[in-house]
């Protein structure tokens, strides 16, 4: 006689509840983000006529914006309730696409991007701690891993999506707004499924009369460790030579691809990432993080030497597949690395530092970079390949201090 329940998969310990409901909450809200990316700066130019650099300067602001507001997040996250920091960030991204659609000038839509980018910057640190949380050290990066996947394939089907309605629509770009809506306001909604457990505070009696006293660990005075905070800072330097993918795209409509042809290019590009991005971070939870991440790095070094240096457009669509391992191998490793030599009580801080000052050199990158572009962006691009790969050499040579926790040494 069978077992109730027999020959069905059982789920992965791993991907709990709330692993699922965040990932399929970015999923929509990646989706109605980057059914935008492609279209909006034709929109904001030719059909509201916003100046170039007007609109340069404006995501720059809000990128940065984006960068201090996640240190803040991050904080906060570990003193208050991070869902509710989850839905006012998914929250103020959906009401900025709604701005967007609603906007007949220019200076709207550029404050309604500021609005979503925000909403990015509150949400990402808090959203990445909730993640880890009843989830063992061992399958950190496997959490992360599904999570960018899942994000990911939101990046696939909005730009793809987007193409298909665009023809349908009589390529007006309008009705495309309204349509970026729907699956944003559904990944509000959707957070509403997320569950957060409650802490009880130190020296809280419980029901047999003990009283609980919190066990000392290294950031019990709120300072991460020294180990984190040298992570943090090497990947901060990366970031000044990895600048905004906007310009990688840049690069490929100079080398002769149609509009048609980038937005295809990038969804290949995504395509990779999101193909990846399990297996990476499933790998890293078994070899050393600091090697999956150097190998990223040779990927990156791959995608930016190569775009440097290839003059048939063709070849950009190889490159950029090429390009996507790096993502994959970097972005949710990333984050899994630093979790799991945060604290428990600091993932918050942790994630919110990360993510803020890399950010925050992303936008450097992309300041020195454009100023360096020139005719075809071939010296930013081989600059910053060249030091990809310098930083993968010393990763290899050095990174395996950084890789060990307090509970598991390589």
């Amino acid at each position: 006689m069978r077992r109730p329940g027999a020959g069905v998969a059982r789920r992965p310990r791993w991907l709990t509840r709330n692993v699922a409901t965040l990932s399929g909450v970015s999923f929509l809200q990646d989706a109605a983000s980057e059914l935008l990316y492609p279209i909006l700066p034709i929109f904001l130019t030719t059909v509201l006529g916003a100046p170039a650099a007007v609109v340069g300067a404006v995501e720059g602001a809000a990128e940065g914006a984006a960068s201090l507001t996640k240190i803040w997040a991050g904080r906060l996250a570990d003193r208050s309730s991070k869902r509710r920091l989850i839905a006012a960030g998914y929250g103020l991204a959906a009401v900025g696409k709604l701005i967007i659609a609603l906007a007949t000038t220019w200076p709207v839509v550029l404050a309604a991007r500021c609005v979503d980018r925000l909403g990015k910057g509150i949400r990402g640190a808090p959203r990445d701690a909730l993640l880890t949380e009843g989830v063992d050290q061992a399958s950190r990066g496997r959490i992360f891993g599904f999570h960018r996947t899942a994000d990911t394939l939101g990046a696939v089907v909005g730009p793809a999506l987007g193409l298909i309605l665009y023809e349908l629509f009589n390529r007006q770009i309008p009705p495309l707004l309204w349509v970026a809506v729907v699956p944003a306001v559904l990944s509000v909604l959707l957070v509403a499924a997320v569950r957060e457990k409650r802490r009880a505070p130190a020296g809280v009696v419980r029901g047999s009369g003990e009283r609980t006293t919190a066990a000392p660990h290294p950031g019990a005075a709120g300072h991460l460790p020294a180990r984190l905070r040298l992570l943090i800072g090497g990947l901060t330097l990366f970031s000044l030579v990895n600048f905004p993918d906007a310009l990688l795209l840049l690069r490929a409509h100079e080398l002769g691809l149609s509009t048609e042809g980038v937005i295809g290019a990038y969804i290949l590009y995504n395509v990779a990432y999101a193909a990846l991005s399990y297996p990476a971070g499933a790998l890293s939870d078994r070899v050393p993080r600091h090697l999956v991440f150097a190998a990223g790095l040779v990927f990156f070094a791959a995608g930016y030497l190569g775009l440097g240096l290839i003059d048939n457009p063709a070849w950009v669509f190889p490159v950029l597949i090429v390009y996507g391992g790096f993502a994959a191998a970097t972005d949710g490793v990333g984050k899994a690395w630093v979790s799991s030599l945060a604290p428990a009580e600091l993932q918050g801080k942790a994630q919110g530092l990360f993510q803020g000052l890399t950010g925050g050199g992303i936008l450097v990158a992309g300041i020195w970079a454009g100023l360096a572009w020139g005719d075809a962006g071939r010296v930013p691009l081989l600059v910053s390949g060249a030091g990809g790969l310098l930083l993968a050499v010393v990763l290899v040579v050095a990174g395996r201090r950084l890789a060990r926790t307090a509970s598991t040494r390589w």
